[in-house]
């Protein structure tokens, strides 16, 4: 089946993976970070303060997500996908409402759950297991939502903070997602019955098989495995860096003279970036499988980061972010069909549940690591460059991953 014969007969399914990563946008660090000055002048935080409450809301986000996430493997698609979206409106209406350190740290394990956590995991899980001859296609085009969301919502918050107040801005959020979030993703769920029919049918005819690919893993028969460990450095990796550099991204533009504004519009390159490796790479791994190009995929960022160490010219900018975003792109699309490949997507939605739980830990500690290392007078150029050391030995792990059996 062609590319466009391919997104015509499914666009209605395929529209639900974008809708659903657009959406997680707002429990992502890059948004909420654009309102880490007002937040810390409000409750008086230093940088490394917020990093704290940030990684703590997170991590339990991630505990929560472990339990929350496996749901999927046995919930109807559509009940489960209407909570997550009643959990967002209710984590963006909180946010707009808080009074006080301890309920700004609910808040955010809210917004952390729910957004980056439950959304992103549904979008993937539901695309890599309905699609079994066009994953990483579907994938990468479901991806489009999280690029489509960097490109428009740092911008917009900027914008709309300077205009009416943080505040004000989370509940303008709750409010128009209240309104049209769930109609539309039910609307693209139309017709999930027959589809989820046909995939037990597939699964039985693949338990019947003799094919290697036959065997379904459990996430404790992946806790066994040794790849799996080998892999996680390299998997984790743009989640911890990117997550811990957007989160003290003020910081950034400050130290490097840069504006605020101008970095919120640098966005649309990093989104554009990652929505091209996202797609380019999804027509890939429906030829050749997702794991040949784990070997090289974080090589963009490691080129992104060492660009952001060595200058401060404000075009060095654009330079940082679209390496950055090749890689980001190509992990989403790449981590999403991996799991499936080595492992099977009978309970997938437990592996990636796990998967994304860890995933989770590592933006809870980047802000906090980073900001530590901030208050400690560590500048972001070192920070930067530390970062592209860890990128380069979670790549060597992967080559060793797969030499195992």
């Amino acid at each position: 089946m062609g590319s466009w014969t391919f997104i015509a007969a499914n666009r209605r399914f395929l529209s639900f993976g974008v809708m659903m990563s657009l959406f997680s946008s707002f429990g992502q660090t890059y948004f909420i970070a654009m309102f880490s000055a007002e937040i810390r002048g409000a409750f008086g935080l230093s940088h490394g303060d917020f990093g704290e409450i940030y990684a703590y809301a997170t991590l339990a986000s991630g505990t929560t997500l472990i339990w929350l996430g496996r749901k999927i493997d046995h919930m109807d698609l559509r009940l489960y996908s209407a909570l997550v979206c009643v959990g967002l409106v209710a984590a963006c209406l909180m946010m707009s409402q808080v009074s006080s350190v301890i309920m700004l740290g609910l808040a955010i394990f809210a917004l952390r759950l729910s957004g980056q956590g439950l959304m992103s995991h549904t979008a993937v899980t539901s695309m890599a297991r309905y699609f079994h001859e066009q994953r990483g296609m579907a994938i990468g085009l479901a991806s489009t939502g999280h690029a489509a969301g960097e490109a428009l919502l740092p911008y917009m918050a900027v914008t709309l903070i300077a205009a009416i107040g943080w505040r004000e801005t989370w509940l303008a959020a709750g409010l128009g997602l209240a309104v049209m979030l769930v109609p539309l993703i039910l609307w693209s769920l139309k017709g999930h019955a027959e589809r989820h029919r046909r995939h037990l049918e597939y699964m039985a005819d693949l338990h019947q098989s003799a094919a290697p690919s036959a065997r379904q893993w459990t996430h404790r028969d992946m806790l066994g495995d040794l790849r799996f460990y080998l892999l996680l450095p390299a998997v984790l990796a743009p989640s911890f860096i990117m997550t811990g550099l957007f989160f003290h991204q003020v910081h950034l533009v400050d130290s490097k003279g840069w504006s605020l504004s101008w970095f919120a519009a640098g966005f649309i390159v990093y989104a554009g970036a990652t929505m091209v490796a996202a797609l380019g790479i999804g027509s890939f791994i429906d030829r050749s499988g997702a794991a040949r190009l784990m070997h090289f995929h974080l090589t963009p960022l490691v080129a992104g980061l060492l660009v952001l160490a060595a200058f401060d010219q404000p075009a060095t900018m654009f330079a940082y972010l679209l390496l950055a975003g090749l890689s980001t792109g190509a992990n989403f699309t790449v981590i999403g069909a991996v799991w499936a490949e080595l492992y099977g997507v009978a309970h997938l939605g437990a592996i990636r549940a796990l998967t994304s739980a860890l995933m989770v830990f590592s933006t809870a500690l980047a802000p906090l690591v980073m900001g530590r290392m901030i208050d400690a007078g560590i500048t972001m150029e070192v920070i930067a460059m530390l970062s592209a050391v860890y990128a380069v030995i979670g790549m060597g792990l992967v080559a060793v991953a797969f030499r195992q059996r």
